[in-house]
């Protein structure tokens, strides 16, 4: 039960505590992101293979991914202030270790303590959206939140080559690192959990930890937005993070700062259609999962046609195939929007946290496979890898595509049945474009 209604939903005070935590999430985009330019260096710096690059990233995310159910049960328990404060503070210390860091075990444990702080932020935001937004502003601000947070990405594309080349690997990283003490101060002052005189935090104890992510996991509508978050997310952060500027600058033979314009662009692209997909998922409540499924398939035809074309794809080619795959970034957010109408918000944070497993999951998987097939079929390293080698390790994508899109289908029959079930009338609504408002949440403002 949420007291008594004490601010404005989706006024001034909304929208300032939203901006405050919005800088904390570029911020972790920027963390999660340094690897993808600074990824050749790594190599040189601690003296490893394309499987010990991998590793890197594969192990934050696997921290990340590992962390989301109990970052969700905490954030049902302590609220979003205190899991955005304890996940800033761990970014600014693992940053600042990776900073210093010269041995490759050094820097995979600071890696690891930067990828649990990240774990905490975007599901802390996200819980925020929908305590302190109205419901028909909840699409489009959290679509705002994972778009303009990819302005992180577009900063470790563009400002940390500047910096890597200017200040060098310490000077960079520690510099990035120093942001996350100002924002501290930012949260302290500004954020407040939730506009309610009772903060709706649920005190969830150890002990019912299990049962209470198993039923929140057992609804449908839970599942198909991690599978529509699972299918649609993972090409853009592998791509972005890791596999993206080798496979142009090795592999197609673009240079760097091109290579580097164009995940800028692809951040660029991912804002102007993550607002048209904003508009179209608050329109359509009842084919959101279906549009998921057409961005996908819209990935999969150029990704086709680059690694089947006889040589070198030419570039306005591979320029359509990375704007597709930034879509899959927006698209991903529907994952939070499906389980926002499934879910009480008393247990949104576990709901949040279970679909943000999934883009993830599948991320860490990719990545992981694909520094693995570099390897095996050429052990040389990153300056021995051609176009061939990179061509047969990005198709491990069609496995993740192919599962992620048949599970969509399948749980977006359950859901609805369960919604048909448990709440007579909803998709009627949907299919009349209103959105259906899970009770417990409210629908005006004071």
């Amino acid at each position: 039960m949420t007291g008594e209604q004490i601010h404005d939903l989706g006024r001034r005070r909304a929208w300032a505590i939203w901006g405050v935590t919005l800088a904390v999430y570029v911020l972790a985009v920027f963390h999660r992101s340094s690897l993808g330019v600074a990824g050749i260096l790594a190599t040189e710096r601690f003296d490893v293979t394309a499987s010990g690059l991998a590793f890197f990233t594969v192990l934050q995310l696997v921290v990340y991914a590992a962390m989301q159910v109990p970052v969700g049960v905490l954030l049902d328990r302590f609220g979003s202030r205190a899991m955005v404060l304890t996940g800033l503070g761990l970014m600014t210390a693992g940053q600042l270790a990776f900073a210093v860091s010269t041995s490759f075990p050094t820097a995979v444990l600071a890696r690891a303590v930067l990828g649990a702080g990240d774990a905490m932020i975007f599901v802390s935001v996200i819980r925020l959206v929908s305590l302190w937004f109205l419901p028909r502003q909840a699409p489009l601000v959290t679509q705002l939140t994972g778009l303009t947070g990819q302005l992180g990405a577009i900063a470790a594309a563009a400002a940390l080559a500047v910096l890597l080349d200017r200040l060098g690997w310490t000077g960079a990283f520690a510099l990035a690192a120093s942001v996350g003490l100002v924002l501290l101060v930012g949260v302290l002052l500004l954020v407040k959990d939730s506009p309610y005189e009772r903060t709706d935090v649920v005190q969830v104890r150890l002990r019912e930890l299990a049962q209470s992510v198993r039923t929140v996991w057992g609804n449908p509508g839970t599942r198909l937005g991690m599978w529509s978050h699972f299918v649609s997310q993972f090409s853009t952060t592998v791509f972005a993070m890791l596999w993206g500027f080798p496979f142009l600058v090795r592999g197609l033979g673009w240079t760097p700062g091109d290579a580097a314009t164009l995940l800028m662009a692809m951040t660029a692209w991912a804002v102007v259609s993550g607002l048209l997909l904003a508009r179209l998922v608050s329109r359509l409540p009842y084919w959101r999962s279906w549009l998921v499924v057409v961005v996908v398939v819209l990935m999969v035809v150029p990704w086709t046609a680059v690694l089947l074309w006889d040589g070198v794809a030419p570039d306005w080619l591979v320029v359509v195939m990375a704007f597709t795959t930034a879509t899959g970034g927006p698209a991903a957010m529907v994952g939070f929007d499906l389980a926002r109408t499934f879910t009480p918000v008393q247990a949104i944070g576990r709901a949040n946290g279970l679909v943000n497993v999934g883009g993830f999951t599948a991320s860490l998987l990719t990545m992981g496979l694909i520094g693995l097939v570099l390897d095996l079929a050429e052990p040389g390293g990153m300056s021995a890898y051609d176009l061939a080698d990179f061509k047969l390790a990005m198709a491990v994508q069609y496995l993740f595509w192919a599962f992620g899109v048949v599970q969509v289908l399948r749980y977006r029959r359950r859901a609805l049945a369960h919604l048909a079930r448990v709440h007579p009338g909803a998709i009627e609504q949907m299919r009349a474009g209103q959105p259906f408002v899970h009770p417990g949440i409210g629908t005006e403002g004071v």
